[in-house]
């Protein structure tokens, strides 16, 4: 059998390579792309020498670090199988995922160490150590005894190489199982179609607990040997600080906005720069030409979700347009559907269905499930409603669970953001649909308004939408707001805003 071990990839492309600095921290370590290796090494041996198995699984809470990257590719070098989890998850969610996981090691911050323990011991679990956000802990100095060298073990394309649990907002979480070629086929179509080029460096200020940070920055920066500026948060002014020196920037929507915020940030901080992406979460086409008309750079937006890494992107070279993810990424087939599975007109909104290499291999012990959400001809139900233009960008209108269904009407919520983005004194809105005893559904809308702006009144937000959009479409109420809650990644948690107003409309 030939190996498919995505780190087998990542080493060959290394060849020639390793004296170049990996990773540089604010602190002023540097780590060299020979210390990668050794590192990893260490980390390999170590489970091996806990008695872990090709399969068994890896689970780890712990901040942001160098060792924190060292130890998830000891993970793909050893066959295991990496579950990265989000520092904030609290005890019983932790317990969730001990149970359906059932890792044989959790890797916890040294904080934790005392209620991790206890969940690991009531689940069974063979070893828990740690490890802190300076990179130190009980895993550390176990590694530090171990080789520095490993010989990569020889998996499947098709063998799991990480379970991500998708943080869906209804239901327990469901665990993506990601395979070695799913990264790699990935990784590679990223690098190419992004130009990565000798002399990139990677400015990384995104957690690694997730595919934006871990799987799309890292893996790219890499495969190409570069530089990759490692700061342990986004923080504004050592993003502002490191930019003079980076040429890739890899953000969510906040961070952007954030940075328009900053006086100081302009084109002279990007003098250096090749390309600044966007993900996790839509980005306001105003926030778009804001950052254009202040730094000269277009940022380039992409789509992708848990389970399948990236699907589309806009080009390098090429149009990048406003409100769109882009086409396919090559490999990657995509269709808009109807209810009944068939394709929709361009232009027309429907689900949109994604089918390649990068697309998982299906959900971890949830075999109904999986099959649940493929097409018979293998294509992947994202459950994201979209539009296609006669180019091939795609657009992505929202989930189809926060489809409204108002009087029979199909009402998408995306549609009237964009009208309330626009509004005088509005900097950000989230529609949401909740339940009414006539219409089944009632339109929501929950504001962020401009500074200065914050004696908005909702019977003006309301007069202004009335010319605008049909009668049904426009919000029965609209409510302001300091901030919109938000998961880790940014996007917006629309599940908590319909909790909030869940009886809004209840008849007494």
């Amino acid at each position: 059998m030939k190996s498919e071990n995505f780190y087998g990839l990542i080493s060959e492309r290394l060849k020639g390579h390793l004296d170049d600095i990996c990773l540089e921290t604010p602190a002023g370590e540097h780590y060299s792309y020979a210390q990668l290796e050794a590192e990893s090494a260490r980390y390999a041996q170590l489970y091996m020498q806990l008695g872990l198995q090709s399969g068994d699984r890896v689970a780890v809470q712990t901040e942001k670090s160098p060792s924190a990257l060292f130890a998830y590719l000891g993970c793909l070098r050893a066959g295991l199988v990496y579950l990265p989890l989000n520092p904030a998850y609290r005890d019983l969610e932790i317990e969730y995922f001990l149970e359906n996981a059932e890792p044989g090691l959790v890797i916890c911050s040294p904080e934790r160490l005392a209620a991790v323990k206890a969940l690991a011991t009531k689940r069974r679990v063979a070893h828990v150590l740690t490890l802190d956000a300076s990179g130190r802990g009980t895993l550390h100095e176990a590694a530090r005894a171990c080789p520095a060298v490993f010989s990569t073990a020889a998996v499947g394309g098709d063998e799991v190489a990480v379970i991500l649990y998708t943080s869906g907002t209804t239901g327990r979480p469901k665990g993506a199982m990601i395979t070695h070629r799913n990264l790699a086929a990935n990784a590679l179509a990223l690098h190419k179609a992004w130009g990565w080029q000798p002399g990139d460096v990677l400015l990384h200020a995104l957690p690694i607990f997730h595919i934006h940070g871990l799987f799309v920055a890292c893996h790219c920066a890499m495969l190409n040997a570069s530089k990759i500026l490692f700061l342990p948060k986004f923080d504004v002014a050592a993003v502002m600080r490191a930019l003079p020196q980076a040429t890739v920037f890899m953000g969510v929507p906040t961070y952007y906005t954030r940075l328009l915020a900053e006086p100081a940030f302009g084109s002279d901080v990007c003098r250096n720069m090749r390309l600044f992406t966007c993900g996790s979460a839509p980005l306001l086409p105003q926030t778009f030409r804001e950052f254009h008309e202040r730094t000269g750079h277009t940022i380039l937006e992409r789509y992708g979700m848990t389970e399948t890494g990236m699907n589309t992107s806009n080009p390098l070279d090429g149009p990048r347009l406003p409100g769109t993810v882009g086409p396919p990424l090559p490999g990657v087939a995509v269709r808009v559907v109807d209810a009944t599975g068939n394709d929709v007109a361009n232009g027309e909104v429907g689900e949109l269905l994604v089918k390649g290499p990068n697309v998982f291999k299906g959900y971890w012990r949830m075999p109904e499930k999986t099959v649940e959400e493929f097409t018979g001809n293998g294509f992947f139900r994202t459950g994201d409603l979209a539009r296609r233009d006669d180019n091939g960008y795609v657009s992505i209108v929202g989930r189809a669970k926060d489809l409204i269904i108002s009087g029979g009407l199909n009402i998408y919520p995306k549609e009237i953001e964009g009208y309330l983005d626009k509004l005088e004194g509005v900097k950000e809105s989230a529609v949401i649909g909740v339940p009414h005893p006539d219409f089944g559904e009632a339109v929501v809308a929950v504001l962020v308004a401009r500074p200065g702006n914050e004696d908005l009144r909702e019977s003006d937000v309301i007069a202004a939408l009335k010319p605008l959009i049909a009668s049904f479409k426009v919000p029965k109420r609209v409510f302001v707001v300091p901030e919109l809650p938000r998961n880790t990644m940014g996007k917006v948690q629309k599940n908590l805003l319909r909790e909030k107003h869940l009886g809004l409309f209840a008849k007494p």
